[in-house]
């Protein structure tokens, strides 16, 4: 049995650009508004993104993929069978499974997304 976890360093690694973005938009949307207190755009954003980040923690980081039998099972009683697993995609830190009748998984905070791709391809064969 094969087994898929949360990688904290991924995680926080998404969240700091998460932070970043939430940071540059915040102060974006300030500006275009007029407001003289742009700064204030930079606290909220990387607050927002801090109190996710910490809420969502103890979910994201206990997440299980495994790969059992035929069949890959996650979290929420997913369970794919592998010969319907049409594509698999790399978005960041996340592998996106797609199946052959359209749903869409995501195997979120992969250290290193493109061996978990290699993994599931070979679990196919």
């Amino acid at each position: 049995m094969t087994h898929f976890t949360a990688n904290r360093a991924a995680y926080l690694r998404n969240h700091a650009w998460l932070a970043a973005l939430g940071m540059g938009g915040a102060m974006a949307a300030l500006w275009l508004a007029g407001n003289p207190h742009v700064w204030t755009g930079a606290v909220a954003g990387l607050g927002a993104v801090v109190v996710r980040g910490w809420y969502l923690a103890s979910e994201e980081l206990t997440a299980v993929w495994e790969i059992k039998g035929t069949s890959l099972t996650g979290p929420g009683e997913r369970k794919i069978p592998l010969n319907q697993i049409d594509k698999l995609r790399s978005l960041g830190s996340f592998v996106q499974v797609i199946t052959r009748s359209g749903d869409k998984h995501l195997i979120k905070y992969q250290a290193d997304p493109a061996a978990t791709i290699t993994t599931i391809e070979r679990a196919r064969l």
